[in-house]
Formats: C-alpha cells, sequence, structure tokens
C-alpha cells in the first residue's frame, strides 16, 4: 500500500475506533467516510444506513438577483439589490475562471461524485486531530448546497444553522449533494455554484464580481484577475479589497496560492504562473451600480421604490414586498419621460439654486392616465448637507418617501370652483365682497362630520385691492380671498372637501384632511405630485386616475405584468369642461398675466399662502399637467418667502407668479414642444354661459347712465392674494 493509502487507513482506522464506543461524530465521520476505504467500509454497511444517508431533495429558490429600473423608453435609471448579483450562462464565464475555481476549491470535481472521498477522509483526519471540525474537505456541490441553505435562511437561528461547524450539518450537505448530483450535470452545478458565491467587496455571483473587483465582464477575465476571484471565496470578507490594505495584501496572497496550484495541477505553466504573479493586484473598485443617489432621477427613483414597498399589489406584507423589490431579478419599465424631465430639471435650475434655502420642486402628470412623467427639485438628493442636500423626497408624499410637504395656498381655490359649478352655478354668477371676510356664526360652516367650524372671531383679508363685485370669473382671476370664503359658504365646505377628495387630494404628511373654513385658501401641507394629478383630472374632463409610475414588470424568468391605469370619472365632464375654460383666463386676465400663456390651451392657478410662507402654481393642458412648489424646507411658517434671495434674484415677497409660475411655464414649453396640441372641449354656453343663482344686481339710476341705461364696468384683477 502507497504512503497515502497508509494514511487514509489509518485515518479509517481511528474513526472506526471511535464509532465503535459510541461517539456521535465518529459515527457521522465513519457514515461518511468509510465507503471510501475499500474493504474496511464494508463493515460499518448498517452504521451508514443508520445515519440515513440518502438523497435528500434540495429546495433551490432563485438567489437574489438585482431589480432594473428603465425610463418609459428602456433606459437603465437606477437598480435595487439586497445582493449585488447578475445570473450568466456557464458560457459567459471565461474558461480560465472555471478552470481557476475547480483547481483552488474542488480539482476532483469532474470525477467524484457529491462526496469527494479523498478529501473528506483527509479533512475529517484532521478534524479529529483538532477535535473539532477545522476544515472543510467541501466539494463544490456541498459549498453551493451550503450557499442555497444559507440564502434560504429568514431568521438569524438558520442562518447559524446553515454555518454551524457541526458534523450534523455536514451531513445534512452531504444528503442534498447527493440529490443534486443527480439532479444537475456537473457544469450545470459550477453554473448554479459561480452565480451564488460571495466574492466579496458587495459582489454576489462571478459576474457581479468580475465587474466589481475589474470592471470587465466574467467572460473577459484574465489569468490573474481569475485566479483572484477563484481565491477570494474562501474567506472573503478576510480578503475584501474594498476594506483596506491588509485585506488587499491577504487577497494577492491568495491569488498567487491560486496560481501555484494551477501550475501544480499543470493548467498552467510555471512560467504562465510566475508573470500573473509578478502582475498587480488590479483592483478597481468599480461603484455598484443602483441606488436612488446616483441615478438621473432620484426622486422619482425613491417614488418608485416606496410604490412596490407599499402597494399590496406587489405582495401581501411587507416583507413579501421587500424580498419582490430586492430579490426579484426584475425588470421594471416606468411612466418616467426623459425629455420631460429635462424640462422640469432645466426650467428648476434656471430660477432657483441648489445652494439656496428655498426649495422649488415640481411633478408632470399625464391626464388621462396618471402617468407620472417628471419628478425634479432644486436640491441634490444625498445625505451631505454641507453640499445643502436633502434625505428625502421633496415631490412626493410621505407614503413614497416625502416629508410633511407646503401649505398648497390658493391652488385649493379650484376645488371650491369646481364644487359651484357642479351645483349649477354659472361662470358670471357672484357676490358683492368686502376686503375682509368674517363668517355671520358658527353653523356658517359645518365640516363632514357635521360640526360647526365657522369662525366669527378671525377676519380673511386679502392682500391688497378694493371691495366690490366677484364672478366665479373675476374672482379666480384675481385670486380673490374675501370671494372665495363667501363662496365656499355658499356651496358648502363638506362639499368642497368631498370635490378635492374625488380628484385624490390627500395631505402630505397621510394625516386627515384639515376641514376648517378657510380649506378653500389652502392651509393642507400638500406634494407636488399630489395637486398635478388632481389638476390633470381636470384636464381629461373630470377623468380622475390614480398616480402611475410603473407600466410593466418583467420577472426574472421573462413573465411580463403590464399594468393598467386606475381611472374613474370623479367630475361631469362638463363641469370640468367649464373650470378649465375658467382657469384659463388666469393667464390673460389675472394673476398669471405678467408670464403670459405657452401657446396652446392651458390653465391653472397660483397660490401663495397666508404671510408668504410658501407659493404654487398649478397647471394643465389636455396633454400634460404639472404643479411647482416652493418653501424653505427648515420650516416655511418660520423661514418665509419675504426679503429673500433665490436663483440669484431678490423679492421682497414672493408670490405664485414669481417663480412657481415661471418654472411651469419653462417646463410646458419645453416638455410639449414636439407634442401636437390638444384644444379643450368648449364650455357649454347653455349650462354655464351668464349668469342664474346670483346675478349682479342692477346699479341704482344715475344722472349719469348712457342713454340705454347700461354703464361699463371695471373691475381690478391684481393684488388681491393668489
Amino acid at each position: 500500500m502507497s504512503e497515502r493509502g497508509n494514511e487514509q487507513s489509518g485515518a479509517a482506522s481511528k474513526i472506526m475506533r471511535l464509532a465503535a464506543v459510541g461517539a456521535a461524530a465518529g459515527v457521522l465521520v465513519a457514515g461518511i467516510a468509510l465507503p471510501a476505504v475499500g474493504g474496511a467500509g464494508l463493515g460499518i454497511v448498517s452504521a451508514t444506513n443508520g445515519l440515513n444517508l440518502n438523497p435528500e431533495d434540495l429546495v433551490e429558490p432563485p438567489p437574489a438577483e438585482v431589480t432594473v429600473v428603465q425610463d418609459a423608453r428602456g433606459k437603465e435609471i437606477a437598480r435595487f439589490y439586497e445582493e449585488y448579483r447578475e445570473v450568466v450562462k456557464l458560457d459567459r464565464v471565461a474558461e480560465i475562471m472555471k478552470t481557476a475555481i475547480v483547481s483552488i476549491e474542488d480539482y476532483r470535481f469532474y470525477e467524484h461524485g457529491a462526496i469527494d472521498i479523498e478529501g473528506t477522509i483527509r479533512a475529517f483526519a484532521k478534524n479529529l486531530q483538532a477535535d473539532g471540525v477545522s476544515q472543510g474537505g467541501s466539494s463544490i456541490t456541498q459549498q453551493y448546497v451550503k450557499q442555497v441553505l444559507l440564502n434560504s435562511a429568514e431568521t438569524d437561528a438558520e442562518k447559524n444553522k446553515a454555518l454551524e461547524a457541526s458534523y450534523a450539518r455536514k451531513l445534512n450537505e452531504l444528503r442534498h449533494a447527493m440529490a443534486v448530483e443527480q439532479k444537475y450535470s456537473k457544469d450545470e452545478i459550477l453554473e448554479k455554484y459561480l452565480n451564488i458565491a460571495y466574492f466579496g467587496a458587495g459582489a454576489y455571483g462571478v459576474e457581479a464580481a468580475a465587474k466589481r473587483f475589474f470592471g470587465v465582464s466574467a467572460d473577459k477575465l484574465t489569468l490573474p484577475q481569475a485566479a483572484t476571484l477563484a481565491g477570494a471565496v474562501q474567506d472573503p470578507n478576510a480578503t475584501d479589497p474594498n476594506l483596506g490594505k491588509k485585506q488587499r495584501e491577504r487577497l494577492l496572497n491568495r491569488r498567487n496560492v491560486v496560481l501555484n496550484r494551477m501550475a501544480e495541477l499543470g493548467k498552467i505553466t510555471p512560467a504562465e504562473a510566475a508573470k500573473a504573479k509578478a502582475a498587480r493586484l488590479g483592483y478597481k473598485g468599480t461603484k455598484l451600480p443602483g441606488g436612488c443617489e446616483v441615478s438621473d432621477y432620484p426622486y422619482f427613483c425613491v417614488y418608485v421604490r416606496n410604490e412596490i414597498l407599499k402597494n399590496p399589489d406587489f405582495g401581501k406584507t411587507d416583507k413579501e414586498r421587500l424580498a419582490f423589490l430586492n430579490r426579484g431579478g426584475l425588470t421594471i419599465r416606468t411612466t418616467i419621460d426623459p425629455t420631460m424631465q429635462a424640462a422640469a430639471d432645466r426650467a428648476i435650475r434656471k430660477w432657483v439654486n441648489p445652494t439656496d434655502n428655498p426649495v422649488a420642486a415640481e411633478a408632470l402628470v399625464q391626464p388621462g392616465t396618471g402617468a407620472i412623467k417628471a419628478m425634479a427639485a432644486s436640491r441634490t438628493y444625498g445625505q451631505n448637507k454641507a453640499r445643502n442636500e436633502i434625505s428625502y423626497n421633496l415631490v412626493a408624499d410621505a407614503a413614497h418617501g416625502g416629508g410633511v410637504g407646503f401649505q398648497a395656498g390658493s391652488t385649493f381655490k379650484t376645488f371650491t370652483l369646481l364644487n359651484a359649478l357642479n351645483k349649477g352655478m354659472k361662470v358670471d354668477d357672484g357676490f358683492n365682497v368686502g376686503a375682509g371676510y368674517l363668517a355671520p356664526g358658527y353653523s356658517a360652516f359645518k365640516n363632514c362630520k357635521g360640526e360647526n367650524i365657522g369662525d366669527p372671531t378671525h377676519t380673511v383679508t386679502n392682500d391688497e385691492g378694493s371691495p366690490g363685485w366677484r364672478t366665479l370669473q373675476t374672482g379666480t382671476w384675481g385670486s380673490v380671498n374675501t370671494f372665495f370664503m363667501t363662496l365656499e359658504q355658499h356651496v358648502g365646505l363638506c362639499d368642497t372637501v368631498k370635490v378635492a377628495k374625488s380628484l385624490g387630494i390627500h395631505r402630505s404628511d397621510g394625516l386627515k384632511l384639515q376641514e376648517y373654513e378657510t380649506f378653500t385658501l389652502g392651509i393642507n401641507e400638500m406634494d407636488p405630485v399630489t395637486v398635478a394629478n388632481a389638476y390633470a383630472a381636470i384636464g381629461a374632463r373630470g377623468k380622475y386616475c390614480a398616480p402611475m409610475a410603473i407600466s410593466r414588470i418583467t420577472d426574472r424568468d421573462g413573465k411580463v405584468t403590464d399594468y393598467q391605469p386606475k381611472c374613474r370619472q370623479a367630475l361631469d365632464p362638463e363641469v370640468a369642461d367649464a373650470a378649465a375654460d375658467v382657469l384659463s383666463g388666469v393667464f390673460t386676465k389675472g394673476t398669471m398675466r405678467s408670464v403670459g400663456g405657452i401657446g396652446r390651451d392651458a390653465a391653472g392657478k397660483t397660490g401663495t399662502t397666508d404671510g408668504y410662507a410658501t407659493a404654487w402654481f398649478a397647471g394643465f393642458t389636455p396633454d400634460l399637467a404639472g404643479a411647482v412648489s416652493i418653501g424653505d424646507p427648515r420650516g416655511s411658517q418660520k423661514y418665509k418667502l419675504t426679503g429673500v434671495t433665490i436663483g440669484g434674484r431678490y423679492y421682497g415677497s414672493v408670490f405664485g407668479g414669481s417663480i412657481p409660475g415661471p418654472i411651469w411655464k419653462d417646463t410646458m414649453l419645453a416638455a410639449l414642444r414636439n407634442v401636437e396640441p390638444t384644444s379643450f372641449t368648449p364650455i357649454n354656453p347653455a349650462r354655464f354661459g351668464g349668469c342664474g343663482q346670483s346675478c349682479r344686481p342692477a346699479p341704482p339710476p344715475s344722472n349719469d347712465d348712457a342713454p340705454d341705461g347700461q354703464e361699463q364696468i371695471n373691475i381690478p384683477f391684481g393684488g388681491y392674494g393668489d
């Protein structure tokens, strides 16, 4: 018998002795090792059977893969992952990489079965001497099984069990390995192992590791690169080159061990090994792709991530949805339009600087679908406060990664206008209003619980202007506070709230809407996505569609799921048409007349809150709607938009038409440049033309009356607070 055979026989004898005295570890080792030691194994067949060393099916959930997020045209914009992994076929792995990993991890891989008996006996002999499990001796198949069990573990206890240094765990792996060897070819097992193994530096699988370590795909790996990765799998944390100099030195030494082993086995020549060992480590540390901070569309990226994590469409529980996103290997096609996004980004940069304390945010939404086409903000998304970055979603509500939002101001007057039109008022119906409004009593306003919430102790005023007759048209164009308080009292607070809710209005912070008499003045904190989407419904003739960011998901197996808009008719189409007609006058006769229109049918409403805390503009065409807000995230009530420099320009006070309106206009001009204009449906004059419920009283007789008994009325439109 050879010297090596004598070593094996001695080890086997020692194992049998332990088995004979009933030592549990020895029994396990005997059952595993002895069948390879010639006739000696025949003596403990019954022990082997008692250990139930039979194949046991391995449940193989797919390994976590990277989820890729795309824009509406299919260009990648972000990646999400729990483990950065890109699964590749074996023919997309360089031959030298396959040779290197087999040489160092299991050089007899293509010769033995599920158990490398020679390696196992050698390892167990050393383990017995060490009185524990000090050497693995695992085949590549066993290592694959171990990785599957580890990746399948959901709790810390399960993970510890998958890693524990025990004979019970080794026996369990062997049973599974036997089943795997029966199920797959050697090449299939090697492919699975290369795709599941962790190489360090956050890279799972050989493709991710090749890109992370060397900036190449797995099929382009060179000999020194392949040897480096093959060496890394033994202890990827100890040799993680991303952690520092010591780890890189360990990895370099480990690479050279692999090269020596390849030369020893005759897989490469000594000269090739020497040349490869002379090469530098060459670690590039290519930045892992993905994450919202590195996306060109960070705020939209945050929105998409939260949409999946919060939406039951993507899983019944939080845990299921997180796994779906971070482990699913999905391709998510979204609604973001690069041209429209670029238009919003440019417009904001033109008017607000990233270093300014006040921040502007804008969302663009497609009427009739709810598709979010752009989400932009003046601040850079990130964690670096020194660079004035911001770490939450300025454009969306808290459910999509946002904050508390900003009070929406007079953009809410539109909902009172819609309520009035829905209740049969005509565009020339109106009221004679003063410079101040005081509720006549507590019962003048009732919330939707039927409670009296009028406040006869608080007077609402206009910023400027004089009292006079105001209609649905002129009151809206001038954004007259006292007119809209009177109008809301007339048509009902609760019904106005219901109109707003029917268009998806909800507070950005997730709390219940505040139903006070000043609801019409925009006292609730909002976000641009919600406001833009509500205005989009008017542009779609009353068809409300929930905000939509995801249009298609393709899973790792190629199954495609298309997501359709979730829409309902929220408004009478003719009511929406009449509102669009009134709101279009804001550009020509109202608070946006100094800014002007966009050369196509458009409508909108400015918004400035009490004391110039925040400013808004929300507007729409039949093709695109948008909302722009500006305020100071340090606290809009404390840091108001008065006496401020924004975008290099000084403002005594900021109105909706000062910054948000111009941003909206510049955005729309660029975003719709190549979109054929669609016209509004004309107002139904028989239903909404003239006046009906509240016509202007005839003027008192005057000696100065014109011969036909009529007089010309001049109504000032500026300075009523927008």
